[in-house]
Parts: C-alpha cells; structure tokens; sequence
C-alpha cells in the first residue's frame, strides 16, 4: 500500500488529483467504520460499568 501510495505521489499527470481523491475517500470510509465499530464496544463497557454510587 505504501509502495502505491508513493507511485501516486511521484505521479505528475492529471489523473493524480482523481486517484489521490479515490484513495483518501477510501480512507475516509475505512476509518468512519472502525470509529463506529469502537464506539459500541466502548459504549457496551461503559455502560456495564455504570455509576459508581
């Protein structure tokens, strides 16, 4: 991935904007479904812990 990342990088055509766009978004999407997958399992153990009256 890296590799790839770097070929792009060193890329001066006009395609470069399109495929560094397609690769953040991919990004994006990856990182907004492990947060959300995250944050139920936080939720689920804070939750079992509850108040500590």
């Amino acid at each position: 991935m890296l590799s790839i990342f770097r070929r792009v990088m060193k890329c001066t055509q006009g395609a470069t904007a399109v495929e560094l766009t397609l690769i953040t978004s991919i990004i994006a999407v990856a990182a907004i479904a492990s947060m959300r997958s995250v944050s139920s399992k936080v939720t689920s153990v804070l939750s079992s812990v509850g108040p500590l009256n």
